[in-house]
């Protein structure tokens, strides 16, 4: 294993192709504020606490899903499914937070928030924290509500692409797996 000096500096893009390789699952965050819903795709989801079950998720400082959540005080996180790809691309597009729910099918939990249709499952946290870092905002949520959905595979991603599901214990990874220089 090759080791960084503790007194270099890490490579940024360097930092990002080695968390490239840590597969993760992948949601979509929303919120609402009063008639407004906004939400992006986030894979920077960690269960924090099961007494009292708590959430912390970590959003880029600038996103526009973060002033709704910041006003709502509240948020939910859907858990997507092998097969919902497509709601991943729409939520992670930069276009305006109405555009991302056009046509899409939702409901509302007990915070407002909307919560996608068929999907693993979702939490709805209250705001408990907001913590700067670096070029995040890290936000810690009491889980005060949570639904389970379809028992199927998650949606994976890694080294900047989807994972996809052949059955329940077999993967295909995206081009530029293990021995591939990225």
């Amino acid at each position: 294993m090759t080791a960084t000096a503790p007194d270099v500096p890490v490579d940024s893009l360097g930092f990002r192709r080695l968390m490239g390789r840590w597969a993760t699952g992948v949601s979509v965050v929303t919120a609402r504020d009063g008639p407004t819903d906004a939400g992006l795709t986030v894979n920077a989801l960690l269960s924090v606490s099961v007494h009292p079950p708590a959430l912390l998720v970590s959003l880029m400082h600038d996103v526009d899903t973060l002033p709704v959540l910041r006003r709502a005080g509240a948020f939910a996180a859907s858990l997507l499914a092998h097969d919902q790809r497509a709601l991943s691309d729409r939520f992670a597009a930069a276009v305006p937070p109405a555009e991302k729910f056009l046509g899409l099918a939702v409901h509302r939990g007990s915070t407002g928030a909307p919560l996608l249709d068929g999907t693993l499952g979702a939490l709805e946290c209250r705001v408990r924290a907001v913590t700067p870092a670096f070029d995040h905002v890290l936000i810690l949520g009491e889980v005060v509500g949570q639904e389970v959905g379809r028992d199927v595979l998650p949606l994976l991603f890694y080294r900047s692409g989807y994972a996809a599901a052949d059955e329940p214990n077999s993967l295909r990874l995206p081009p530029g797996g293990p021995g591939r220089k990225r």
